[in-house]
């Protein structure tokens, strides 16, 4: 349910901006999700962690439990960051979820790709519906986080997807799953850039709304 300030939030009014769903899961990767050497690398999703609130930053992600800070190593300053300058955030949609279920089986729960901020959704989005980014209402204000782009999905995910063995290699079957999963099925990667004369919040939780910006 959303809150009555977020539902009479200054967003909602605003023609330029088309609500997409409240955020219902915040996470950060502690580790590496991607194991092995190649070509039997595989996908491990255990170091993947759901946190209540979440700071953004020009650098990436940090979650928050409390008074506890919890690094993603997509941050640019995680010690081992895997940090390429354009993939600091990570979205996500319930929706799109249920086209991997409906493809792959059961074993792809919500936020199992590691998405940092999971919203629910209906409706599957494509690049171009998020090509002039996102913002997310928070009872503090807006986040703007734009260059939305595609999450290129892997070899090792689609291989989980496909549920194979870490020792199986790629196959024809994994070029078809990676075809699937691209164009944003798997999720989109974004950028929050300050800018200098705004003060905006950068603290967001489970239960803020996110809007796309209409191109």
């Amino acid at each position: 349910m959303v809150s009555p300030s977020l539902a009479n939030h200054p967003l909602a009014a605003d023609p330029r901006y088309e609500l997409l769903g409240p955020i219902v899961r915040l996470q950060v990767q502690i580790a590496h999700l991607k194991q092995g050497e190649k070509p039997h690398r595989w996908y491990e999703p255990a170091p993947i962690t759901s946190v209540p609130h979440m700071r953004i930053e020009t650098g990436g992600v940090v979650g928050l439990e409390g008074a506890r800070e919890i690094g993603d190593v997509h941050h640019r300053d995680h010690d081992i960051s895997r940090n390429r300058g354009d993939n600091g955030i990570s979205i996500g949609f319930t929706s799109h979820y249920v086209l991997m279920r409906n493809q792959f089986g059961s074993h792809l729960a919500d936020g199992i790709a590691g998405e940092n901020i999971l919203v629910a959704s209906e409706r599957t989005f494509t690049p171009e519906e998020l090509i002039a980014g996102v913002a997310i209402a928070t009872a503090d204000g807006v986040v703007p986080i734009d260059e939305v782009r595609v999450a290129p999905p892997c070899v090792e995910f689609s291989k989980f997807c496909l549920q194979y063995p870490p020792e199986r290699t790629a196959d024809r079957d994994v070029a078809t799953a990676l075809r699937f999963l691209h164009q944003g099925t798997r999720g989109f990667y974004a950028t929050y850039t300050l800018a200098d004369d705004v003060d905006t919040p950068t603290i967001i939780a489970t239960g803020d709304l996110l809007y796309r910006r209409l191109p």
